[in-house]
């Protein structure tokens, strides 16, 4: 068994803790593993033969092209993480959003084998943020608009106030002159 095989064995017993979905792909950026949940984030006629695609024909992320999240961890040789990037399935319009994180897998003499790279969809959790946000821009909006009209308002409320100031001062000096 090649040593990418037995370090797969090996996580294969401990992997059913995690909840996201991931893949291990070879340093080719082939994918040699997957869990339930990777696949099944996949329509049926890509997730069909899926060991051996390469990842990113598979899931098309932003930083496929620029900044591979494999290569990150091979160069820098510890786990990378990244939050909030964009992406789809290929074959899919759908736009996602996914925090990433990989791992370099290397063999007993430290040679580099592959990857671990676990995908967490927050797709529905970054609408729900961008809703919220809208929300609090249509809210601040609102609030300004209101402000205006008080403002507004207390100026004609202070003018009226002033000219009804000047109208009883007219009519005291007019009420003098009849006195006398």
């Amino acid at each position: 068994m090649d040593p990418l095989q037995q370090w797969i064995a090996q996580f294969k017993a401990m992997s059913d803790g995690i909840i996201d979905s991931y893949f291990i792909v070879d340093n080719d950026r082939n994918i040699v593993e997957f869990n339930r949940a990777f696949f099944s984030m996949l329509p049926r006629g890509v997730a069909r033969g899926l060991k051996g695609k390469k990842c990113f024909d598979v899931l098309a992320l932003s930083v496929c092209k620029d900044a591979c999240i494999a290569h990150q961890c091979w160069r820098d040789k510890r786990h990378v993480r990244l939050d909030e990037i964009d992406g789809k399935i290929t074959g899919e319009d759908k736009p996602m959003r996914f925090i990433l994180s990989a791992v370099p897998i290397f063999g007993a003499s430290g040679e580099q084998l592959g990857a671990l790279e676990i995908q967490r969809n927050v797709t529905d959790e970054a609408m729900v943020q961008v809703k919220y946000q809208e929300m609090l821009d249509t809210e601040a909006r609102e609030r300004e608009r209101l402000a205006g009209q008080i403002r507004s308002r207390t100026k004609e409320l202070l003018e009226t106030n002033q000219l009804l100031l000047r109208v009883q001062k007219e009519l005291l000096n007019y009420k003098k002159g009849l006195m006398i």
